[in-house]
């Protein structure tokens, strides 16, 4: 079988697997090794031209015939140069040595012979079953098996891979949960694993287990990479699929290049330009001399009683040419090269003393972890920036809310008119102490009992997948994978709608005080080209009900063509907040009849099992039933800008840096965050909006 299509691992089986010579675990990120130091150093080195020729140099110097100076006045300062460059080279690839060794030998525990044995990372292999503990680096690509938690759910932190620090949710297999820490039962598990290559590609998994007869398939939610970290969870055990240089982490990382600066290009360009000026003296004094051999040389040769045989006058020029080269090397200036690498490593301390880049909160200098690029850091011309999380604080609170054509929750600038009490949700013994909402008009409406607002609510504590623990004293804690749906849980639970719990089959919320369990049918997730997310779900009546939260470009197009009155309303609510730069989200839902629901969901099974096309199969299903939707309103919420970043981009802007900022709000909503960051500012004569959809529409907009 192809190795490059597809992968089989048959877990607790080294034997086997051997025989497709999978990588082992070790991995290395240093470009020398002790034996190719020297001959890769010094390529890398000589591709600098003052280097090269000086190595030219001290070639002629060795031809007795042209050796105007000795060779040691060349090779000691060649020496002197290239051993400096190569220190420093060795010194930095020694501390990347180090941090690879540092990896490799980091202790996990390995299911060997029924035995946890500690073993380095560098020694586990593709179909071993490793134990991991709370806040543990995970060493490999592994295939979740069971956990702590109920329903072998785990909780992992992916900052190393995409910068995210809020925790995402794996689930393994409900037939693998089963097993869970007893060790007699994992040795034995002899699975066998068929899914697709090594890949770069951190947020897909295709494959399916094999196991007792039976097939499972796997998608990302079962797999945990290399690079996250075990959170919220005592223990769990995975099996490994891809190892060091087959992880998805490392699959990510390019090759070390050698990169050069700018600096570096306009040295070797000048050291050339000096070089033809070189040539030129070299030949200028040539052709001199050879007029003056065949013209004086002669009588010379007579005076000075010099009677070797006639000399040609062409030849003499031509030697005389190369010892003039050797006589004026200094010209060339070599030690330029030297004094550059100095005043880099000067400056990679003058970073990391900076007291202005020390952030004092977590006691952390700057590092400059490179000493040849420090130059370029001054001559930025460009800067491309993300916006959430970045520009702002991650840090979401609730707002405001359209409900049925109605707006709840105060505009910003009324806060500062007159001095409004927060609503006082402390009555209630499990809200958020941290939640302020101005308006009193919603607690009214939910006293009141109107069905709208209860469903908007409902849809809020339903539709997400946000996690619920409670702490040593008692508390609801919410485990949120993006703090957007932990701003709107956060709301309906302040509002009387907290949710509880859930387990793979239902979601436990409790309703203006009576506790209330939905059987969980099936969960439509949120990616970025669907831009929403809804639940299936029965409630105790046996009604079946799709509730689904999403960006209102794409839910509107899902809408039922009588919510035509509803949907402008809603949306010129949408337009005021996205105004005041709140990020907003379109809440809706719709019934479904019990037979329709049985076809789909059949049809479901059936695209999960498949192995071509999944995806697309699935989408489509997903399409068909998330339509003629009944609007309920939407929701607005606030990402504070981060500290400072108002002074740091008009700082940026002064030193004439263009910046551009990326970001998956509305229109609105952007050119609103612009302003508020100084991104846009009132001295700019107009704003351009480009709309085109390819690169003609563009170039036309812009001209």
């Amino acid at each position: 079988r192809d190795c490059k299509m597809e992968r089989i691992v048959k877990a607790n089986d080294r034997e086997y697997n051997e025989k497709f010579q999978y990588v082992d675990n070790r991995i290395h990120t240093s470009k020398y090794s002790i034996l190719t130091f020297l001959p890769i150093n010094l390529f890398e080195q000589f591709q600098r031209v003052a280097n090269a020729y000086f190595l030219c140099l001290l070639i002629l110097q060795l031809i007795p015939e042209i050796s105007s100076l000795t060779w040691f006045t060349t090779i000691v300062p060649l020496v002197l140069v290239i051993t400096m460059t190569a220190v420093k080279d060795a010194t930095d690839d020694y501390f990347r040595h180090k941090s690879d060794n540092q990896v490799n030998n980091r202790q996990s525990e390995v299911l060997i012979d029924s035995k946890l044995q500690n073993e380095k990372w560098m020694n586990v292999k593709v179909g071993d079953i490793i134990k991991l503990e709370n806040n543990q680096f995970v060493a490999a690509d592994l295939l979740l098996l069971s956990s702590s938690e109920p329903h072998g759910l785990c909780y992992v932190e992916t900052a190393e891979l995409d910068g995210e620090t809020n925790l995402k949710v794996r689930h393994a297999l409900s037939v693998t949960s089963e097993l869970g820490a007893d060790i007699n039962r994992l040795a034995r598990f002899d699975g066998i694993v068929v899914c697709e290559a090594p890949n770069n590609k951190l947020d897909k998994f295709m494959g399916i287990l094999s196991w007792k007869d039976s097939k499972h398939s796997l998608n990302n939610e079962k797999i945990i990479l290399r690079g996250c970290i075990l959170r919220n969870t005592s223990w769990c055990f995975g099996m490994v699929i891809f190892a060091g240089p087959d992880t998805k982490l490392m699959q990510n990382s390019g090759k070390t290049k050698f990169k050069r600066t700018s600096i570096d290009r306009l040295m070797n360009a000048l050291v050339l330009w000096i070089f033809g000026f070189l040539i030129c003296l070299g030949i200028i004094l040539a052709i001199g001399n050879s007029i003056w051999e065949s013209q004086i040389g002669d009588q010379f040769r007579t005076f000075l009683f010099w009677n070797e045989g006639e000399k040609s006058s062409v030849f003499s020029g031509f030697l005389t040419f190369w010892s003039y080269i050797i006589i004026l090397n200094t010209v060339v200036p070599i030690s330029l090269y030297v004094s550059v690498e100095v005043i880099r490593l000067g400056h990679s301390y003058f970073i990391n003393w900076d007291r202005k880049m020390y952030y004092s909160r977590k006691a952390t200098p700057a590092e400059a972890r490179t000493t040849t690029l420090n130059e370029e850091l001054g001559q930025i011309e460009y800067i491309f920036s993300d916006k959430t999380g970045t520009l702002t604080q991650n840090i979401m609170t609730f707002k405001r809310c359209s409900i049925n054509g109605r707006i709840y929750g105060k505009r910003h600038s009324c806060f500062l008119l007159t001095k409004k009490e927060p609503v006082d949700f402390s009555v209630k013994s499990q809200v958020d102490r941290e939640f302020q909402f101005f308006d009193h008009n919603l607690m009214e409406s939910i006293k009141m009992g109107d069905p709208k607002v209860h469903e908007f609510l409902r849809v809020l504590a339903l539709c997400h997948t946000v996690m619920s623990e409670e702490n040593s004293a008692g508390e609801l804690i919410y485990q949120v994978q993006s703090p957007d749906e932990g701003a709107l849980v956060t709301a309906a639970r302040n509002f009387g709608f907290i949710f509880k719990s859930r387990t793979p089959e239902t979601i436990t919320i409790e309703e203006l005080g009576t506790l209330v369990t939905y059987q969980l049918l099936a969960f439509l997730d949120f990616n970025n080209t669907r831009k929403r997310m809804s639940v299936i779900v029965r409630n105790p009546e046996g009604q079946i009900k799709l509730y689904s939260k999403g960006a209102d470009t794409i839910l509107f197009e899902k809408l039922h063509p009588s919510n035509e009155v509803l949907l402008s309303l809603t949306s010129d609510h949408l337009s005021e907040f996205a105004g005041e730069g709140l990020r907003t989200l379109a809440i809706a839902y719709r019934d479904l009849d019990d037979k329709y629901f049985k076809e789909w969901h059949k049809m479901l099974e059936d695209a999960n099992a498949a192995t071509e096309e999944r995806d697309e199969r699935i989408a489509g299903l997903y399409e068909e039933i998330e339509r003629d939707l009944m609007l309920l309103g939407a929701t607005a919420v606030e990402d504070k800008l981060q500290e400072g970043v108002i002074e740091t981009v008009a700082s940026l802007s002064l030193a004439n840096i263009k910046i551009w900022v990326l970001t998956g709000d509305k229109q609105e909503t952007a050119i609103n965050i612009g302003y508020a960051c100084n991104m846009l500012t009132d001295d700019m004569n107009d704003v351009f909006v480009i709309a085109g959809n390819n690169a003609v529409e563009v170039r036309e907009e812009l001209r």
